[in-house]
């Protein structure tokens, strides 16, 4: 089950994402709050999976509610207001709902973080079957949604400031470009399989098809190779 809570100003709007809630078979109601100042009370003393949150409230907006905690639950916007999406999903909720929600969409929301919650919360196996345990794949939001993206068909990803460009292999003139560092993806992709050339591209060992002195090829796409990295790339080939 997954545990959450409800928080909006509005009475009638809470009551009715309270029914909702009720609805979805997965999710636990530990609370309902009608600001922010009143769920970082309850969250003192109960922790939580999920929040669903409106973002125009008086005192603390949503939106500056998620900046100040230190530990982050999944969020869900739901809100009058659709100029906030963007904002929104820079700081990497699940979803943003725009009022009035209706049951279809809202339930689409619920499936997205229930996806993401069992992904965080999948049992890993200790010893020699704890690689093959591990998922093969991660989720980046793009456009609003989840995507799911094969750690197998990714040839290479490229840094752009705040923003990554993840090249595939089944679509090579079709890349996803994502609001994350360069750490952030470095640290969910498997060592095994992909190593960071520079500071601002990771490839991937299998998609190598050349190395020379100063660049990794895939296919005919050249990608250069740092001096901070070179040993890295050297312990590849064996040498």
């Amino acid at each position: 089950m997954i545990r959450c809570l409800a928080i909006d100003d509005e009475p009638l709007a809470l009551e009715l994402l309270e029914d909702n809630i009720s609805k979805v078979p997965f999710l636990n109601l530990l609370g309902s709050c009608s600001n922010p100042i009143e769920a970082m009370k309850f969250l003192e003393t109960k922790e939580v999976d999920l929040i669903f949150l409106d973002i125009q409230m008086p005192g603390l907006t949503g939106l500056q509610f998620i900046q100040s905690l230190s530990k982050k639950p999944m969020f869900i916007l739901i809100t009058a207001y659709e100029k906030y999406a963007l904002e929104g999903f820079n700081l990497d909720v699940v979803d943003y709902l725009v009022k009035p929600v209706a049951l279809d969409r809202f339930i689409k929301a619920c499936n997205k973080a229930k996806e993401l919650f069992d992904l965080k919360n999948r049992p890993t196996t200790i010893g020699t079957d704890a690689l093959s345990s591990a998922p093969d794949y991660l989720f980046v939001n793009v456009d609003y949604s989840l995507v799911k993206v094969n750690h197998s068909d990714i040839e290479w990803v490229e840094g752009l400031k705040d923003y990554i460009k993840i090249h595939l292999h089944s679509a090579p003139n079709k890349p996803i470009v994502t609001r994350m560092s360069m750490k952030s993806i470095e640290d969910e992709l498997p060592p095994q399989q992909f190593v960071r050339v520079h500071k601002s591209f990771i490839v991937s060992k299998q998609h190598i098809t050349a190395i020379r002195k100063n660049s990794v090829f895939i296919g005919t796409h050249e990608i250069p190779i740092s001096d901070m990295y070179k040993e890295v790339v050297n312990a590849i080939v064996g040498k």
